[in-house]
This record gives structure tokens, C-alpha cells and sequence, in this order.
């Protein structure tokens, strides 16, 4: 994952249209003057997504305007195999956009603010709020998976008390004590369980 405190691959995206050049410049100037590598501006268009696989920048910074909503559709194909930080400068104050933006995984999303100055941190946002939200997507699977397993367990319980009269507690022991004489997850003993009492019918 990304450190914006050391030097950053950065690809610039712009729009595919409008007259990028002084914009994707000074972006170009922000992130040099900060010590990144700029990999180069591509327009936000079918290519882009061969772009970012070949390229592989650490983070991606749009300036789109008029185009922005079709930049941002290009940026989700683009991201989607492999999410990577993406900060934005735009003119376009609608909310619709915003939101697309956010829906495209835009970490930083800045209107009317492009200085070369305001480059590194519009970055750091970018990078650290990625991270965050990589962290949470990381938990809540942990926890759907928890969540699954406890489901699948329960259901192999109930299943024991079922066809051998035990007790939950005496269910789960014997989940547990399956689980380490043979070698594995809590979860796989209750999958063979319910599956050899599916074959059985």
C-alpha cells in the first residue's frame, strides 16, 4: 500500500475533450516539486484501463471538468481488479458528480483548488483515507466470514441434537474435538457434517 511520506508513482488523468494542458502542468510541477514520479497524462477514455494495468501507478490524479462523469466511469473500470488511491481537481460543483466521484473510489475530491502547492496535500488525504478504508473493507470481510462460520456451525449443531440427542454443548465439543483430531477449521468439520447427512437423507 502506498506511503505518501516517500516518493509516489502518479499517473494524471484529465479530461478526454477539454484543453487539460495547464492543469495537468501544474499538477505535474505540484508532484515533482514534492519529489514524485509522474508517469505521465493519459485521457480518461477506453485505453485508460490498459493504461493503469501496464503502468501501475501508486496513486491516480484526475483534473476533469465537463468530462468528469465520463473520466470517473473509465477511472471505475479502470480500478476495479486493483483499487488504488485517486485524488481529484475539478470545476464541477454539482453534487451528482461528487457522488460519482465517491462511488468511484475518489479518496480526496478537491473544486477550484488546484495549486501546485496544494498538490502533496491533497495526496496525503488521498493515500491515508484509502488506507483507512481499505482497513474497514478488510474487517467487515473478516466479519461476514466470522458471521458465515457461526451460521454453518450452528446449523451443524442443531444437526447433532437432532439425529444424536445431544445437547448444544455437547454439539459444540464434539465440532471442537473433530476439528483437532483431524486437523481443521471448526468450519470445515460442520460442512462435512451437514454434507454426509445430505448424502444420507
Amino acid at each position: 500500500m502506498p506511503q505518501s511520506n516517500r516518493p509516489l508513482a502518479v499517473l494524471i488523468v484529465t479530461d478526454v475533450d477539454a484543453d487539460e494542458a495547464s492543469a495537468a502542468h501544474a499538477l505535474s510541477q505540484g508532484l515533482a516539486d514534492a519529489g514524485h514520479f509522474v508517469l505521465g497524462v493519459r485521457t480518461g477514455d477506453l485505453t485508460l484501463p490498459e493504461a493503469v494495468a501496464h503502468l501501475r501507478p501508486d496513486v491516480i490524479v484526475v483534473s476533469a471538468d465537463s468530462g468528469a462523469r465520463d473520466v470517473l466511469e473509465h477511472i471505475v473500470m479502470a480500478t476495479r481488479d486493483a483499487p488504488r488511491p485517486i485524488a481529484m481537481f475539478t470545476g464541477d460543483r454539482d453534487r451528482d458528480t461528487l457522488r460519482s466521484a465517491l462511488s468511484a473510489g475518489v479518496s480526496a475530491y478537491v473544486v477550484d483548488g488546484l495549486a501546485p502547492g496544494r498538490v502533496q496535500a491533497v495526496v496525503d488525504v488521498a493515500v491515508e483515507r484509502f488506507a483507512v478504508e481499505q482497513n474497514l473493507r478488510a474487517e467487515l470481510s473478516v466479519t461476514k466470514a466470522e458471521l458465515a462460520d457461526r451460521k454453518l456451525i450452528d446449523r451443524a449443531k442443531r444437526l447433532l441434537m437432532k439425529k444424536k440427542g445431544m445437547s448444544e454443548d455437547e454439539a459444540h465439543k464434539f465440532i471442537q474435538t473433530a476439528a483437532m483430531q483431524k486437523g481443521l477449521k471448526a468450519r470445515e468439520v460442520a460442512e462435512r457434517l451437514i454434507d454426509f447427512e445430505s448424502l444420507l437423507g
